[in-house]
């Protein structure tokens, strides 16, 4: 057998192995949608909202049974927000009141978009009520619901464009370290396939040195 067929043959091997590797990292989330927080991590739009969950230590909280009902911010609406008070993310991640902020955007029970009624007003876990108008575009509060229905093993979640803000929310001066910033720590299956895909790639460039070398 020649060296360059070796070659080719561990190449495919690696290939092989990837490929078959890579059902069994998605297969659990393809049976099983993951927790609320599984979804919101999962999501690239939502990194700030699973960085404010994790300071306010509610992700234990939103990983348990349920079920819960979830008005998740993107992003933009957090930016949105975070232009109008004129602070920083990491200002706003330090509030002392970020806990109550983030449980006036979960009702206890899951409420699907179908279950919806305009004028309808829900107690949130903060303890105040939410109120929905159907009557155009639906929204909640002053925010618009711009997804639906995305459904979780302990709950669902629905996207809105706006940060809800409850009305016993302060905001107050805080002083910041360089250290206070979270940071999510975990990495998604499509990071961890493309490690698998570059470090196939690596071993098969190391064989293919090594044979030319040895000519």
């Amino acid at each position: 057998m020649s060296k360059m067929f070796k070659v080719l043959l561990s190449f495919l091997t690696a290939l092989v192995l990837t490929i078959g590797i890579a059902p069994t990292a998605f297969a659990e989330s393809h049976d099983d949608p993951g927790t609320i927080v599984d979804i919101a991590v999962g999501n690239d739009d939502f990194s700030i909202l699973v960085a404010a969950l994790q300071q306010a230590e509610l992700v234990e909280t939103l990983q348990g049974e349920g079920p819960f009902t979830v008005f998740a911010p993107t992003n933009d609406a957090f930016a949105s927000l975070l232009d109008a008070l004129g602070v920083t993310a990491e200002e706003l991640l330090a509030q002392p009141d970020l806990a109550n902020v983030l449980t006036y955007h979960v009702i206890s029970g899951q409420v699907m978009a179908g279950d919806l009624e305009d004028g309808l007003e829900a107690e949130t876990v903060n303890g105040e009520t939410v109120s929905f108008d159907l009557s155009g575009d639906p929204m909640v509060n002053d925010a618009n619901i711009i997804q639906t229905d995305i459904e979780a093993s302990n709950g669902v979640i629905h996207v809105i464009d706006t940060v809800l803000v409850p009305s016993n929310f302060t905001l107050q001066e805080v002083d910041m370290e360089e250290d206070d910033v979270p940071q999510t720590g975990i990495e998604s299956n499509i990071a961890v396939l493309a490690g698998m895909i570059m470090t196939a790639g690596a071993f098969v460039f190391v064989l293919t040195k090594k044979s030319a070398e040895s000519k």
